[in-house]
């Protein structure tokens, strides 16, 4: 087991979050989880943390005057589990640049598509209407700009015939559910390295 403790942060359903979590069951990623955090209250993914006994928070950002009165909670709550890598995870909130200084290059985040194409959040909507015939998936690490930091890893999926957003969306996520745990243990185990703002080498 490293000492890395991962901060995992979702609004939704948390399958991915599932995927990182069997991974470390597995052994495939030598770290802990100290926290999850989510902005809605409804988000499956809370249930899904408590019933693995892992430390769940709800900071809903509705009941938050400013972005950043919201982001400072979220850091206090990650600071005090000791939280050395922050986890995107269907996180629906796009952070500010003193979110991301206060982990520079410790956050990653998961896009559906690409990137740098169909960054946003229609990615499965804009593939389809742009007429591609191959999308996948991005694991970045996060800087200042949405969808935009170091690409650590992609994979691709091809775009049918017939697809609809749905139906893309579900390859894609197969992908995606092989993907980030493979990101999150090539960071824990050392062998990334950031050679400028733009570049990820992956270190044998």
């Amino acid at each position: 087991m490293s000492n890395h403790v991962l901060g995992i942060l979702c609004s939704g359903r948390g399958s991915n979050m599932q995927s990182i979590l069997a991974a470390i069951d597995a052994g495939q990623i030598k770290a802990s989880v100290g926290v999850v955090l989510t902005d809605k209250p409804e988000a499956k993914a809370l249930t899904l943390a408590r019933e693995k006994g892992l430390r769940s928070v709800c900071i809903n950002r509705k009941a938050c005057s400013t972005q950043q009165e919201f982001e400072e909670k979220l850091v206090a709550e990650l600071r005090a589990a000791g939280v050395t890598l922050v986890i995107l995870a269907g996180f629906m909130r796009i952070l500010s640049p003193y979110f991301v200084g206060e982990y520079r290059h410790q956050i990653l985040n998961i896009h559906p598509s690409l990137l740098p194409s169909f960054g946003g959040a229609h990615a499965h909507r804009d593939v389809l209407a742009y007429g591609t015939k191959v999308s996948g998936c991005t694991i970045h690490f996060v800087d200042e700009g949405m969808d935009h930091g170091p690409i650590i890893l992609q994979d691709t999926v091809p775009v049918l015939d017939g697809d609809t957003e749905e139906i893309l969306a579900a390859r894609v996520l197969q992908k995606e559910h092989i993907l980030y745990p493979k990101a999150i243990e090539l960071y824990v185990d050392g062998r990334l390295e950031l050679v400028d703002d733009r570049h990820v080498r992956i270190k044998q």
